[in-house]
């Protein structure tokens, strides 16, 4: 080989070692958390005219940050021990706050009951307080983003029957509210899925465990008047401590609009905080094995694709006529019964085969079930009360049978939301994959 033709070689193969750097990205994971419990004395949301107001803290409410990180691309999911996401204001504010550190921002509240009001529609937010914890979860996110470290990924499933659904279905048509089941007789539609997703650093110690499941945190009722995160809180315990204690354990809801606890809204006379930590221990418990089961691994070309969508959608009711049929509720329908709304919708693909969804309210769990069916990876999470909140989307089935949540004030978004914005996401992820392309094919 002459001198020249060996330079040549070594060009070439040093063209092809740099490119193989350039396209070969790793996954880098962080976390952080934060105590974000509010002041006493804050109306207590969750009950509608219960009149409550915060005494005291059964435990503490926080915001847990996951900071995902691919070459350029990033994004915090942060987990609310809340009842809703932030205020669009304060979301806004805490999107610029946080760009530096994550270019995509995903806000998941738990919908525990024991915590501020943060629903607007439903009763006016306590501003301070709301925007104190804005550079709180703001410095979480800076924290979480500041010490990523490579991290490999996996994912696993478990069951848990902690819930049922709340809305009977009747042998006449229609539905009964069935809120407590004491007896676990079974209902449906109903999920027991848990859905597992743990991060570790490349020596196999747990960073992150992620857990999806659908039921309503409202094993408190009325009466309690201390902040809590609900059963989520003690299940994040359960995990954490199961694990080691040196990792975050995320409870991110799924689609429990039609899902209660089976100890619902249970007076502390007869065991409600007996019963919100056997609820928890139970999911925390099947979460754990689950976890400690996953086989993480690492991706020679990770990715991550991050579609934010908005959405137009019409009001469900008619104002007139829902004026004409209760005069009394002219601010309910001025809070409801806008023209046009725009609902933000967030579409995930982690690796190629990981895929979260969120809708921003109370979907039902139908809807968890049609996405595990639908999405085109194997992976799925399904995240209800992110990135905004507009009351509950039922099924276009359950909204013509009725009951709380299907045919209700609280449901203002126009029939059929849940099934559009459902199909949108299928489409980001065929999208992310390559299979729905921007051009058309050549056919000649």
């Amino acid at each position: 080989m002459t001198k020249s033709s060996a330079i040549t070689v070594l060009v070439i193969l040093g063209v092809l070692l740099t490119t193989k750097w350039m396209h070969s990205q790793t996954l880098e994971a962080g976390v952080a958390r934060v105590d974000i419990t509010p002041p006493l004395g804050i109306v207590l949301q969750g009950y509608p005219d219960s009149g409550r107001v915060a005494t005291g803290v059964r435990d503490p409410l926080y915001a847990s940050v996951l900071v995902l990180r691919v070459g350029s691309q990033s994004m915090a999911l942060v987990g609310l021990d809340l009842i809703a996401p932030l205020e669009e204001e304060y979301f806004r504010q805490l999107r610029e706050r946080s760009g530096h550190d994550a270019s995509r921002l995903l806000l998941a509240a738990t919908h525990t009951h024991s915590g501020p009001p943060l629903i607007p529609a439903l009763s006016p937010p306590p501003h301070e307080w709301e925007s104190s914890t804005v550079p709180k979860i703001a410095q979480a996110i800076h924290q979480a983003a500041s010490q990523t470290v490579p991290a490999r990924i996996g994912v696993g499933y478990g069951v848990a029957y902690i819930g049922h659904n709340r809305l009977r279905r009747n042998r006449e048509g229609g539905v009964t509210w069935f809120e407590k089941n004491w007896t676990g007789a079974s209902t449906s539609p109903m999920d027991p899925t848990v859905v597992v997703l743990r991060l570790d650093d490349m020596s196999g110690n747990p960073i992150a465990i992620l857990v999806n499941y659908a039921c309503h945190p409202v094993i408190y009722g009325p009466d309690s008047l201390l902040y809590s995160a609900d059963f989520p809180g003690v299940m994040t315990r359960v995990v954490e401590h199961e694990l080691g204690g040196k990792l975050l354990c995320f409870f991110l809801q799924g689609g429990d609009g039609d899902i209660n606890p089976l100890y619902a809204v249970t007076p502390l006379t007869e065991g409600a905080v007996e019963l919100s930590e056997k609820a928890g221990a139970e999911l925390g418990t099947v979460a754990a094995a689950v976890a400690q089961q996953v086989h993480t691994s690492t991706e020679p070309a990770a990715s991550l694709q991050v579609a934010e969508d908005s959405l137009p959608f019409t009001t469900r009711w008619d104002a007139r006529k829902w004026l004409a049929a209760d005069p009394h509720a002219v601010e309910t329908i001025e809070a409801k019964a806008k023209p046009e709304y725009q609902l933000p919708l967030t579409t995930v693909l982690i690796n190629k085969r990981i895929a979260i969804v969120t809708m921003p309210g109370e979907p039902f769990v139908d809807f968890q079930r049609q996405w595990r069916e639908r999405c085109p990876v194997r992976d799925c999470f399904f995240l209800g009360y992110a990135n905004g909140y507009y009351g509950y989307f039922p099924t276009i089935e359950a909204a013509t049978l009725g009951g709380y949540g299907a045919a209700h004030p609280s449901t203002w978004i126009e029939v059929g939301a849940g099934e559009q914005m459902l199909s949108h996401a299928v489409i980001r992820v065929y999208e992310m994959l390559g299979k729905l392309k921007p051009v058309p094919e050549d056919l000649r």
